[in-house]
């Protein structure tokens, strides 16, 4: 059972979780269209820039920095990619999710001007879990997250045997994360993985779920994984508000430009492994030419260069800073400079 009031105001959804007389679960939802932060968020004015905004996947501090410089200004950090970097496992529910809150945190610091969506996975468990989850990744930095309904252990959305929790204990936890966003910065996107779950009837109860998380409070919604064009122009005629899309080489959704997508009524393209899956293959290449002829010698114009990567990672700068705050005189003794209010002795 499920009782919807949708309010027209900027307060923060309320969502209330409980069990009726029968012992099923009631979830009742109070949210403003949209989610509750009124189009205030940095990616709410984002996408209102863009139409549909372009977000490539990011996996460490690394490859935020490689995003950065050619232009990227927003990123999202997959779970499949920070699995497999961080613990060199699968997109099973191995990685924690303070694991993640701590990756994400080490993207934002090392580059804080590119803003960082986090995959939350299923939150960690309840709603209380929810609700400490989202508060680590807005600490470290992050300006939104995924948040879905599958049943744990998760597994990443393009693999087969998924399986989803009750769409009214999820609508719990999207209210629940709601209410510890409050007034922060932070992009709430609600996924649904039901259309892996039948071939028949998938599409329609994705559809049924992610109206009811937009209702909830979700900022946004993502239907994982459909299998064409044309669900793609269902899940863009049939859902509300604001829609996300995910564009993974070699998985089941045709993949398509930002502009296709917008006109598919589509407001976020997620590129979310090209990155990993292009590093990946980068070293496999270069590994294997070692392993074959012992040397790059002959293969250097697949390596980036000396003083291109050092420029990449600021290498200069460090130094420069470092020499502006500490000089060594002839005898290499370390000095430093400060700059403290004089005292004056009585």
């Amino acid at each position: 059972m499920i009782a919807s009031s949708l309010q027209s105001s900027n307060a923060s959804a309320r969502g209330v979780s409980r069990r009726s007389a029968n012992g099923r679960r009631v979830v009742r939802v109070s949210a403003a269209a949209n989610g509750s932060n009124g189009h205030r968020t940095t990616f709410h004015r984002m996408i209102e820039e863009n139409g549909c905004l372009l977000l490539p996947g990011v996996y460490d501090a690394l490859s935020a920095k490689a995003a950065y410089k050619k232009g990227i200004k927003a990123g999202f950090v997959s779970g499949y990619a920070v699995s497999a970097t961080v613990i060199g496992e699968p997109d099973l529910g191995l990685l924690t999710p303070p694991e993640m809150a701590r990756k994400a945190g080490q993207i934002s610091g090392a580059v804080p001007t590119l803003h960082i969506i986090a995959d939350a996975d299923t939150g960690g468990g309840n709603v209380l879990n929810v609700q400490r989850t989202i508060r680590q990744l807005i600490t470290a930095g992050c300006k939104g997250c995924f948040l879905e309904d599958q049943a744990w252990p998760k597994r990443m959305g393009h693999m087969r045997n998924k399986e989803v929790i009750g769409m009214e204990e999820f609508a719990a936890k999207i209210a629940a994360a709601r209410e510890a966003i409050g007034d922060h910065d932070f992009f709430l996107v609600a996924r649904t993985d039901a259309r892996g779950t039948s071939a028949k009837y998938g599409l329609e109860e994705a559809v049924k779920r992610a109206n009811l998380y937009a209702d909830a409070g979700a900022d946004a919604t993502f239907v994982e994984a459909p299998r064409s064009t044309e669900e793609l122009a269902v899940i863009g005629r049939e859902t509300k508000g604001l829609r996300v899309c995910n564009m993974l080489e070699g998985g089941v959704t045709p993949l398509h430009t930002p502009a296709e997508l917008q006109a598919l009524g589509f407001h976020m393209a997620v590129y979310p492994l090209a990155g990993l899956y292009a590093a990946t293959r980068a070293l496999l290449d270069v590994y294997g030419t070692l392993g074959i002829k012992g040397t790059t010698r002959d293969d250097m114009s697949g390596l980036a260069h000396f003083d291109e990567f050092n420029e990449l990672i600021g290498l200069e700068e460090k130094i420069r800073t470092e020499e502006r705050l500490s000089v060594r005189d002839a005898s290499d003794k370390l000095h430093v400079r400060v700059r403290a209010p004089v005292k004056e002795l009585n």
